[in-house]
């Protein structure tokens, strides 16, 4: 019985959790700051012969979570007052949110300031060149978006720039961009560019010519367009709710809104 009771005696010896102590001081530990998240979504983009049309879907994820069915991804540049009434120049941002929105005021004033200062609108060739010097002078902490913007050029034809998250930029026919691009692009490249078409009439089996891509009418544009998110909402979980389209013309912007699948 005394032997019972001395063994839970208390002892100076220190007491470890684990069956030998510790002899080795412990690793050095990394500390590591990532501040960018994906709020999903997408948007694409189409220029035709003068007019450009922009579009992307109004749900905004965090995982597997919905923050809210109506996020805007698209955004009129310049204009006058707060509304950005009689702008002309739209652009789509896709993946950080909160970035989408710090790059959006900032070319909104740039392209303001450039209004005041010079007493007329910025052209959309200058203001993508000017977007470009934005995400470029953040490259070592880039905004962490995929930005489109869209326009009419001084011709009058439909103008189309698509970034990378650094600045890079090309002026393209048309574009697909965030969580549902890898779905959305082989279907414009199909029905705008024209990839793996050929003119059945150009020569017999391997001789034929591959179709030229000519810019399509407003009508067909717009039925892509919804085609095209129809089908993407139906495969992606971070597409859906609503879809925003903007039409860029010389008499200014359209914007349409239309009801997606919501589950």
């Amino acid at each position: 019985m005394a032997s019972l009771f001395s063994a839970s005696l208390p002892s100076s010896d220190p007491s470890y959790s684990f069956n030998q102590a510790p002899t080795t001081a412990s690793e050095p530990r990394q500390h590591a700051f990532y501040p960018y998240t994906d709020n999903g979504g997408s948007t694409l983009g189409i220029s035709g012969a003068d007019f450009t049309i922009i579009a992307g879907d109004t749900r905004s994820t965090s995982g597997y979570n919905i923050n809210t069915r109506y996020a805007p991804k698209l955004f009129k540049i310049g204009g006058d007052g707060p509304n950005n009434e009689n702008a002309r120049i739209v652009l789509s941002v896709v993946g950080f949110a909160a970035d989408g929105r710090a790059l959006k005021e900032r070319l909104d004033t740039v392209v303001k300031m450039y209004k005041y200062q010079h007493g007329k609108d910025i052209s959309v060739h200058a203001c993508a060149q000017r977007l470009s010097h934005l995400l470029y002078n953040k490259r070592f902490f880039p905004f962490y978006v995929t930005a489109i913007l869209g326009g009419v050029d001084d011709e009058g034809k439909g103008a189309l720039y698509s970034y990378d998250p650094v600045g890079s930029y090309e002026r393209e026919q048309c574009r697909a961009a965030g969580a549902a691009a890898s779905l959305i692009m082989p279907f414009l490249d199909n029905q705008v560019n024209l990839k793996n078409q050929y003119d059945p009439n150009s020569g017999p089996g391997l001789e034929k010519k591959p179709r030229e891509a000519q810019p399509l009418p407003r009508e067909t544009v717009e039925q892509l367009v919804k085609d095209a998110f129809t089908s993407a909402v139906e495969r992606h979980i971070e597409v859906g709710d609503g879809l925003q389209t903007m039409i860029i013309t010389k008499d200014g912007i359209q914007e349409t809104y239309s009801p997606l699948k919501k589950d």
